[in-house]
């Protein structure tokens, strides 16, 4: 039986932010835009992050507030959703009902769209501070005009003299340490990644083209009803796996190359994210094996290094000293490299270009900054990598580790991983 997140985890959030908002405040969060594709066609639709968070709702055109000190407690925690209609229920299927919204969210006061505006003045009478949620994610980059931001706009034009301020922070320190049952969704989607990974290793052989194995692994997802991959993936055989975000995958996979994936299962809007690399003919030659091994040695190390207190920055540079020695003895760098390396330039990032990890959840790139210190029940991903352009060989690796209170937890333990265990694999 499917696993499900419960209205007590959607109340429980709700109520973090209510006690964490300072006194006359309110909080609006928008759902995502139905973003436009070509014609009339859309964009297959994804909840914003945070109010999936709140209300468990992954519906289009819905609308949270918060209002911890009206003096109506019935205004305290709305919920705005899309009506039904017939011609809805035709085309579409039909929308959420409010007993259905109730089940899901745990919100109790639900209501239509269209009665926003009817309730804006008298929620917007008893507060002082209006708090907002916004994509913060230092990775994104705006290039519309989006639903937040409309709102924004078209709130201070109403309401000019009210204290506009930043939701994000409050949210994003509780989403940063997950829940159990969070794990539980995690957890499944690294089951579902590691599904379709074991498919890839019994197709992939000599002249497959990238796309027929991105195909295996959208087959067994949906297979599994994994509505969606958690990001775009990446399968870059030969130099194209030197190319770090290669998502053309359209180039024909050849007998004495290597082959890196790097995909991850989406469930009920939790992620997974997964790198392996393999050899195409199902035989990795001395020189693979020789890379291989020491970004397998850099993975398992810089694992042990992921406990409570670190944060990205100590890691990147802990994991850089342990690469940066690694590479020497592959006398891809030399010790001259190191003493003429400027300090935002080490010689070792000509070979490993990216960071070691980042925060995983709702998001594959989730909430958190490389400042935050490492708590228990945070979730990140660990991914060293070589790249060697001149000789067209790219091996990344690649789990996703659970912080605890003593030893990080490798919630892709039973995914395939050892040398042999792959040729293994593969041969069979």
């Amino acid at each position: 039986m499917p696993i499900k997140l419960k209205a007590s985890f959607f109340n429980n959030n709700r109520k973090y932010v209510l006690e964490n908002l300072p006194k006359n405040s309110i909080a609006f969060i928008n759902s995502n835009d139905e973003l436009p594709r070509n014609g009339s066609l859309k964009h297959v639709f994804r909840q914003n992050s945070n109010l999936f968070y709140l209300t468990g709702i992954n519906q289009e055109q819905t609308f949270l507030i918060l209002s911890p000190n009206h003096p109506d407690s019935a205004k305290r925690e709305l919920l705005f959703v899309r009506p039904t209609n017939e011609r809805i229920a035709i085309w579409e299927g039909a929308k959420l009902s409010k007993a259905e919204v109730t089940e899901i969210s745990g919100v109790e006061n639900i209501k239509y769209v269209h009665e926003f505006e009817l309730l804006l003045a008298d929620l917007m009478f008893y507060a002082e501070n209006v708090y907002i949620s916004t994509n913060e994610n230092l990775s994104y980059s705006r290039f519309y005009n989006d639903a937040d931001l409309r709102f924004i706009d078209n709130l201070k034009i109403k309401y000019p003299l009210h204290s506009y301020k930043r939701l994000s922070p409050i949210i994003t320190k509780k989403r940063l340490v997950k829940e159990d049952n969070e794990i539980e969704m995690m957890q499944e989607a690294c089951r579902f990644t590691k599904q379709a990974f074991e498919r890839v290793l019994k197709f992939t052989k000599p002249d497959v083209a990238e796309y027929e194995i991105q195909a295996e692994i959208t087959h067994e997802f949906i297979r599994n009803n994994v509505k969606s991959h958690a990001y775009q993936p990446i399968i870059a055989s030969g130099k194209n796996a030197c190319t770090l975000h290669y998502i053309s995958n359209n180039n024909i996979c050849k007998s004495g190359d290597l082959v890196l994936m790097d995909f991850g299962a989406e469930y009920r809007n939790y992620a997974a994210d997964l790198s392996r690399t393999i050899p195409i003919n199902g035989k990795f030659t001395e020189r693979q094996k020789e890379i291989y091994k020491v970004v397998l040695k850099v993975l398992k190390k810089s694992i042990e290094l992921m406990v409570i207190g670190k944060t990205l920055n100590i890691l990147n540079k802990e994991v850089g000293k342990i690469m940066q020695d690694e590479l020497l003895k592959l006398k891809l760098i030399s010790e001259s490299d190191i003493k003429k390396q400027k300090k935002d330039k080490p010689a070792y990032k000509k070979y490993f270009m990216h960071g070691i990890s980042h925060f995983m959840g709702l998001d594959v790139h989730d909430v958190g900054t490389k400042d935050t210190k490492f708590e228990a029940g945070m979730v990140l991903s660990c991914e060293p990598g070589i790249y060697i352009a001149e000789e067209n060989l790219g091996v990344r690796l690649e789990n996703d580790i659970l912080i605890t209170n003593g030893k990080p937890i490798n919630l892709m333990t039973d995914i395939p991983i050892e040398i042999n265990e792959i040729e293994k694999m593969m041969e069979n």
